[in-house]
Protein backbone atom coordinates (compact mmCIF):
# COMPACT_ATOMS: atom_id res chain seq x y z
CA UNK A 1 0.00 0.00 0.00
CA UNK A 2 1.05 3.54 -0.77
CA UNK A 3 1.80 5.58 2.33
CA UNK A 4 1.27 9.26 1.61
CA UNK A 5 2.68 11.68 4.13
CA UNK A 6 0.74 14.85 5.00
CA UNK A 7 1.93 17.89 3.04
CA UNK A 8 4.61 20.02 4.62
CA UNK A 9 6.82 22.74 3.23
CA UNK A 10 10.36 21.84 2.34
CA UNK A 11 12.78 23.15 4.95
CA UNK A 12 14.78 26.24 4.06
CA UNK A 13 18.40 25.65 3.12
CA UNK A 14 20.90 26.81 5.73
CA UNK A 15 23.56 28.58 3.66
CA UNK A 16 25.78 28.93 6.72
CA UNK A 17 26.68 25.30 6.09
CA UNK A 18 29.56 24.91 3.59
CA UNK A 19 28.05 21.72 2.15
CA UNK A 20 24.79 23.53 1.35
CA UNK A 21 26.60 26.48 -0.26
CA UNK A 22 28.65 24.10 -2.42
CA UNK A 23 25.55 22.11 -3.43
CA UNK A 24 23.78 25.35 -4.41
CA UNK A 25 26.75 26.56 -6.48
CA UNK A 26 26.95 23.19 -8.22
CA UNK A 27 23.23 23.38 -9.03
CA UNK A 28 23.69 26.91 -10.39
CA UNK A 29 26.62 25.77 -12.53
CA UNK A 30 24.56 22.86 -13.86
CA UNK A 31 21.69 25.15 -14.86
CA UNK A 32 24.08 27.65 -16.46
CA UNK A 33 25.31 24.84 -18.72
CA UNK A 34 21.76 24.53 -20.13
CA UNK A 35 21.51 28.21 -21.14
CA UNK A 36 21.01 29.03 -24.81
CA UNK A 37 20.05 25.52 -25.89
CA UNK A 38 17.32 24.63 -28.36
CA UNK A 39 14.45 22.49 -27.10
CA UNK A 40 12.30 20.32 -29.37
CA UNK A 41 8.62 19.63 -29.03
CA UNK A 42 7.81 16.15 -27.76
CA UNK A 43 4.63 14.80 -29.32
CA UNK A 44 3.62 11.19 -28.90
CA UNK A 45 7.19 10.25 -28.01
CA UNK A 46 8.59 11.94 -31.14
CA UNK A 47 11.01 14.87 -30.90
CA UNK A 48 10.08 17.61 -33.38
CA UNK A 49 12.22 20.62 -34.17
CA UNK A 50 10.65 23.55 -35.99
CA UNK A 51 12.31 26.49 -37.73
CA UNK A 52 10.21 28.97 -35.75
CA UNK A 53 11.27 29.24 -32.09
CA UNK A 54 9.95 30.85 -28.92
CA UNK A 55 12.96 32.58 -27.38
CA UNK A 56 13.09 32.82 -23.60
CA UNK A 57 15.16 35.76 -22.33
CA UNK A 58 16.49 36.21 -18.79
CA UNK A 59 14.39 39.13 -17.48
CA UNK A 60 17.26 40.37 -15.32
CA UNK A 61 19.79 40.20 -18.17
CA UNK A 62 18.13 40.93 -21.53
CA UNK A 63 21.30 39.82 -23.36
CA UNK A 64 21.06 36.27 -22.00
CA UNK A 65 19.01 33.68 -23.88
CA UNK A 66 17.65 31.08 -21.46
CA UNK A 67 16.60 28.82 -24.31
CA UNK A 68 14.79 28.49 -27.62
CA UNK A 69 11.75 26.21 -27.80
CA UNK A 70 10.36 24.93 -31.10
CA UNK A 71 7.06 26.66 -31.81
CA UNK A 72 4.11 24.47 -32.72
CA UNK A 73 1.79 25.47 -35.52
CA UNK A 74 -1.89 24.54 -35.63
CA UNK A 75 -1.13 21.14 -37.23
CA UNK A 76 1.42 20.21 -34.54
CA UNK A 77 -0.90 21.42 -31.76
CA UNK A 78 -3.64 19.17 -33.17
CA UNK A 79 -1.15 16.28 -33.39
CA UNK A 80 -0.24 16.86 -29.73
CA UNK A 81 -3.90 16.89 -28.69
CA UNK A 82 -4.55 13.63 -30.56
CA UNK A 83 -1.48 12.03 -28.96
CA UNK A 84 -2.71 13.13 -25.54
CA UNK A 85 -6.20 11.73 -26.19
CA UNK A 86 -4.64 8.44 -27.33
CA UNK A 87 -2.30 8.24 -24.32
CA UNK A 88 -5.18 8.93 -21.95
CA UNK A 89 -6.96 5.81 -23.18
CA UNK A 90 -4.40 3.71 -21.32
CA UNK A 91 -3.49 6.19 -18.57
CA UNK A 92 -7.11 6.40 -17.37
CA UNK A 93 -6.99 2.65 -16.65
CA UNK A 94 -3.92 3.00 -14.41
CA UNK A 95 -4.69 2.56 -10.72
CA UNK A 96 -4.74 5.80 -8.70
CA UNK A 97 -2.00 4.43 -6.45
CA UNK A 98 0.28 3.95 -9.46
CA UNK A 99 -0.48 7.46 -10.75
CA UNK A 100 0.27 8.87 -7.30
CA UNK A 101 3.53 6.94 -7.25
CA UNK A 102 4.59 8.63 -10.50
CA UNK A 103 3.95 12.05 -8.94
CA UNK A 104 5.76 11.14 -5.74
CA UNK A 105 8.78 9.94 -7.73
CA UNK A 106 8.77 13.20 -9.70
CA UNK A 107 8.65 15.13 -6.41
CA UNK A 108 11.60 13.11 -5.10
CA UNK A 109 13.63 13.97 -8.21
CA UNK A 110 12.84 17.67 -7.82
CA UNK A 111 13.71 17.49 -4.14
CA UNK A 112 17.09 15.88 -4.96
CA UNK A 113 17.78 18.54 -7.59
CA UNK A 114 16.34 21.43 -5.56
CA UNK A 115 19.31 23.72 -6.09
CA UNK A 116 18.78 23.55 -9.85
CA UNK A 117 15.30 24.95 -9.22
CA UNK A 118 16.31 27.52 -6.57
Amino acid sequence: DLMVQPYKHEPFTNFKTEENREAYLLGLKTVESYLGQDYDLLIGGERISTDEKIVSINPSNKEEVVGRVSKANRELAEKAMQAAVEAFKTWRKVKPETRADVLLKAAAIIRRRKHEFS
